[in-house]
């Protein structure tokens, strides 16, 4: 009896993302530190690139050395995936836990990560080029094929008077809310500063017609953790979560 023919290419490859546009037969050059270096990949060597726009290639290192890496692009894998049109807005955290946030929101298919300022919003600077690299790494993981978009911070309350009309709007409401059950369509999921909401803050997004109060359980939650727990459901009812298996 022969065995399985083995998947290709296996799972186990590594995978990078380049930020410019692949197609078959062109060239790449890498930092060689992570695949010379920690990999020790040579000449031969197979791996994935992914680029944001076109898809996940598979590409072949011609040279290798600890400065760079060049490699010639290969056959398409995949097309660049359709991501669930949900928004995750938040008011920024202490480092560590805000990188953190970042992370997970891609693993769980974010489209759009957007820190929003609050009154109570304690950190108000945050390091867009530190973010977008935690972002870069979790998509490469989880094998993501495109990125969530990672926009500069913006108070509240230009926020609220530019929201599009067609984009609802779930808000963890620490003073009380609907039970949480997406609906299909464009939406953003908004948490407010661990201090929470003002009085005047939350009459505001109550007032924007397309805003939805949600509870979130009976605990008190986390910013980062009611932001997690927020997309994971929605993604669960109205994201890829809830069609993943399908045929």
């Amino acid at each position: 009896m022969t065995g399985a023919t083995p998947a290709w290419p296996p799972h186990s490859l590594p995978r990078l993302f380049v930020d410019q546009a692949l197609a078959e037969g062109a060239s790449v050059t890498v930092d060689g530190n992570y695949l010379a270096a920690v990999l020790r990949l040579g000449p031969g060597d197979r791996v994935k690139l992914f680029d944001d726009r076109t898809g996940e290639w598979l590409a072949e290192i011609v040279e290798a050395g600890r400065k760079r890496v060049t490699l010639r692009v290969g056959e398409r894998l995949r097309q660049r995936e359709d991501v669930p049109d949900l928004w995750l807005v938040f008011a920024p955290v202490k480092r560590g836990r805000i990188d953190w946030l970042v992370e997970k929101a891609t693993e769980l298919g974010a489209a759009r990560l957007q820190p929003v300022l609050t009154r109570r919003t304690i950190v108000d600077r945050l390091n867009l080029e530190r973010l977008r690299a935690h972002a870069v790494e979790a998509a490469e993981q989880c094998e993501r094929t495109a990125l969530p978009a990672l926009d500069e911070p913006r108070k509240l309350e230009a926020l609220l008077r530019e929201w599009p009309a067609d984009r609802l709007l779930y808000f963890a409401d620490e003073g009380g809310g609907e039970r949480f059950a997406p609906a299909s369509g464009p939406a953003a999921i908004l948490i407010g500063p661990e201090g929470g909401f003002t009085e005047e803050e939350r009459a505001a997004i109550r007032a924007l017609p397309q805003a939805r109060a949600v509870s979130l359980g009976p605990r008190i939650l986390r910013a980062d953790t009611a932001a997690l727990a927020a997309v994971a459901l929605w993604m669960a009812a109205a994201g890829d979560w809830s069609r993943h298996g399908e045929r």
